[in-house]
């Protein structure tokens, strides 16, 4: 395992990271021998640094679960506080303690405030105290490091930089947002700063790696290169020497054993001009379907609705990706062979999801999309069979 040094603390940090946003789930619960297995395994490949956060549905309490059977010391630990929940500092503190309770520490050493958007944001925040909060935090030792996540655009991400004495980072970043959000230019700001870069959605939720449309997909195939598309996303972030630590959301020994190699061989400069055209080609073919992108982080969920947005993306996507009929029929069984139906046309536009998108997504309007082209005809008479053969 390669590892980078955080300049601001010293700390050696595996140029790999582990998300734990994408823990496999049995019937809507985390399978937590499963997350166990394998986070034992990434620390044995090298893998130190951990991310979870205060809104995934059960991930501190799995992470933290583990962590008290012998782990805590060998990782460094990184969640977030909501700060478009917090409505005062008694709130982010209430937050802050349940935490550290659900992750069985006594310290966070990497602590972000969650996706902020701009700069607004962190100055609701610093007007109800937060500055004094991380003061305080930080002299009690329950705080290390303090950063934040960022989903925004590159002048609004270069105005927080600049607004406090951050000690890292975390942006969206891969060959395909390039030039948005933080970007490149925020990347290297923040390197110029001697500021830590973690990375998040390297491979846009998994579309990079096993959900390409079909002739991206074979322009990888016939580059000459014996390489996942995964392996090409994670080289290309790995090509950036302002990069710290690359956070994959890995729910598979082979995801594991795959991105630990690949952390291991991958250096910055390592990628060639053909190597770099192969990516743009690839580029270029993505934005030519791709109807809506989102990566299916679910922070716009739960819909009050009862809407499955990300599922009702995806499935559009497929749609235009992978064909008529790949795309309805994932349509029908995602959203509609169940309990409680979840398809795009039951969205009321209310709006709530939208406040939440990191990627600024216009939800209500491309929910109308997806209801005008996958909800004609032949999905309507295949609901109608589905109620009378009681699916």
């Amino acid at each position: 395992m390669q590892y980078r040094t955080d300049p601001k603390s010293g700390n050696r940090l595996s140029v790999l990271g582990y998300g734990c946003m994408r823990f496999t789930r049995r019937g809507g619960m985390i399978d937590q021998a499963k997350a166990e297995k394998e986070m034992a395994y990434a620390i044995e490949q090298g893998v130190n640094y951990f991310d979870t956060a205060y809104i995934y549905p059960g991930n501190e309490t799995a992470v933290g679960k583990f962590l008290a059977k012998g782990y805590r010391d060998k990782v460094y630990l990184a969640t977030k506080l909501p700060h478009y929940l917090v409505k005062n500092i008694e709130g982010a503190e209430k937050m802050f303690r349940e935490e550290l309770r659900r992750l069985q520490t006594d310290h966070i050493d990497y602590y972000l405030m969650h996706m902020l958007t701009d700069i607004g944001g962190w100055e609701r925040m610093c007007a109800m105290g937060i500055r004094e909060w991380i003061a305080e935090k930080k002299a009690s030792g329950q705080i290390r490091q303090i950063g934040f996540s960022y989903h925004g655009g590159t002048q609004g991400f270069l105005q927080i930089l600049k607004a406090y004495d951050w000690e890292f980072c975390q942006i969206q970043f891969n060959y395909m947002d390039e030039h948005s959000q933080a970007g490149l230019t925020g990347l290297k700001a923040a390197a110029e700063m001697g500021m830590p870069v973690i990375i998040m959605e390297p491979l846009r939720g998994g579309r990079l790696a096993g959900g390409l449309p079909k002739p991206a997909a074979e322009i990888f195939q016939e580059s000459g290169y014996d390489r996942s598309p995964a392996e090409w996303g994670l080289r290309w972030i790995f090509d950036h020497p302002e990069v710290s630590v690359v956070l994959s959301g890995m729910n598979a020994m082979e995801q594991i054993e795959e991105n630990v190699r690949i952390a291991e061989e991958a250096q910055p400069g390592c990628m060639s001009q053909e190597e770099q055209a192969v990516i743009s080609k690839v580029r270029e073919k993505i934005a030519e379907v791709t109807k809506v992108p989102c990566t299916g982080c679910g922070y716009c969920m739960p819909c009050p609705a009862g809407v499955d947005i990300p599922v009702c993306f995806r499935c559009y996507n497929v749609r235009f990706s992978d064909g008529w009929f790949n795309g309805i029929r994932e349509y029908f069984m995602c959203t509609t062979l169940r309990n409680n139906q979840t398809n795009a046309s039951k969205c009321v536009g209310c709006g709530r999801c939208e406040k939440h998108c990191p990627q600024s997504i216009p939800i209500r309007k491309e929910l109308k999309n997806v209801a005008k082209t996958m909800e004609r005809l032949p999905y309507k008479i295949a609901r109608k069979v589905a109620k009378i053969v009681k699916f």
